[in-house]
């Protein structure tokens, strides 16, 4: 474990993190290039996958939250070296989360037209749509155990493992996306949009089990699940409580965007999609020194070293924005071939180009919100994040794109709401961090 805050030690951490943490993004990424490729009904093709993308990824963040639950808990009794104590509780988290994933699974799956209606697909893309959930969503409860184990690993301040395992699950989807999409003549028939479902969750069901081997083989911790619930299960369950009310405000905010972007046309909601797609994967890279912030600052909070954790979070802006910078700057040299990357269609491509310049500004900024956010995670400031969530959703997101649709901004709207949200976000995590932990800086 890394015990001083060196750019070589934290990177130990975050870029492990960052290469598990793309795994989700790159199965999303991965199915829009190709399904935006197909010679049949791409464009409605690719709306249907963002459709479903951004349903599922709902799902995942409401109850993947179970991650940032385990690993806050776990590395504040390393920090405290009190591992011992806490060795059957990620086994019960996982047993919960997996029942709640099933729950999910019977309970949409019998709906899934009236839940993609609600997001404003119709016709072909509302059929297409149907027939991609119904298969994805068996990866589900698969991906909710792999979060839960990640989340084991990063508490044990260990990010290679998840990193090895993301690295098999992308390498096995991005093979299978290709053959069951396109088809291997005499060997496997094409499948469209069916095949990228498929091989999402073959992809997913490989993860489990190597994550299960890796655990077992590498760590102490049991999967053994005892009948008396561990002491810390009540303050786990609480922490997965306020993040799952968080995540749905978050939700809530994916769900507006997603809906409006549908209801202006195929086109519209097409370019939203691969916009998405290529947030969400910048998201996930800078998200690996998020992803450190939460391991060290549990650890650093349990060892009550206020001092260090002040440095950790200079450090991690200063790495962060460099990121996000350089993402930007990735994505204005290729601006134009990342789009032709994802789509043919010119309609799909203008509407893109139009607005793709505010997904790249807005990077440096997200780079600092996630990588507080991830803190207060690891510290179990779950209520916090949960309150500051709902209120920027409310009070900023969705007034924000409101007024911005009323002046008939489309895609424009969407993205500036997006913009104004990462802020209100971040200003006020950045503030309440000064406020608590540097004065206790001084008493040290």
């Amino acid at each position: 474990m890394p015990q001083e805050l060196t750019f070589k030690n934290i990177n130990k951490l975050a870029i492990p993190a960052l290469i598990a943490g793309i795994a989700e993004p790159i199965l999303s990424i991965t199915d829009t290039a190709i399904i935006g490729n197909i010679d049949i009904n791409a464009t409605e093709s690719l709306a249907a996958v963002g459709i479903v993308g951004a349903f599922i990824s709902m799902l995942v963040w409401v109850f993947g939250q179970t991650r940032s639950a385990i690993s806050s808990i776990v590395s504040q009794y390393v920090g405290a070296n009190k591992l011992d104590d806490i060795k059957t509780l990620p086994a019960q988290a996982m047993f919960i989360i997996i029942l709640l994933s099933l729950l999910i699974l019977i309970t949409t799956y019998p709906f899934a037209e009236t839940i993609f209606k609600f997001y404003n697909a119709s016709g072909i893309i509302l059929e297409y749509s149907i027939e991609y959930y119904k298969i994805r969503i068996f990866g589900f409860p698969f991906s909710l155990f792999v979060f839960a184990v990640f989340g084991t690993f990063r508490g044990l301040q260990n990010t290679f493992y998840p990193m090895i395992i993301a690295i098999i699950g992308a390498v096995i989807n991005i093979i299978l996306d290709f053959s069951f999409v396109y088809g291997i003549e005499g060997l496997i028939p094409s499948m469209h949009i069916k095949g990228a479902a498929y091989a999402s969750v073959i992809a997913q069901v490989t993860m489990a089990i190597i994550s299960v081997v890796f655990l077992l083989k590498k760590t102490t911790i049991s999967l053994n699940i005892s009948i008396h619930f561990h002491p810390e299960i009540k303050r786990l369950n609480i922490m997965i409580l306020n993040l799952f009310v968080r995540t749905i405000a978050l939700n809530t905010a994916l769900y507006f965007g997603t809906s409006y972007a549908t209801s202006y046309g195929k086109e519209y909601i097409a370019a939203y999609t691969i916009g998405l797609n290529i947030w969400f994967l910048g998201a996930f890279m800078i998200d690996g020194y998020s992803s450190a912030g939460n391991i060290l600052s549990g650890k650093l909070l349990g060892a009550k070293n206020y001092t260090k954790l002040v440095k950790l979070s200079k450090k991690l802006t200063k790495y962060g924005v460099l990121t996000g910078v350089v993402l930007a700057l990735i994505g204005f040299i290729f601006y134009y071939p990342i789009g032709r990357v994802f789509s043919k269609e010119q309609e799909v491509l203008e509407q893109f180009y139009a607005v793709f310049w505010i997904i790249l500004v807005m990077q440096p900024l997200c780079a600092i919100t996630f990588i507080f956010d991830g803190m207060f995670k690891g510290m179990g400031e779950m209520k916090y994040l949960r309150n500051l969530l709902i209120l920027s959703t409310s009070f900023i997101f969705i007034p924000s794109l409101v007024i911005l649709d009323a002046y008939n901004y489309k895609l424009h709207a969407i993205w500036t709401t997006f913009t104004l949200w990462i802020l209100a976000r971040g200003v006020p995590l950045v503030l309440k961090f000064k406020q608590k932990f540097l004065p206790l800086t001084q008493k040290e």
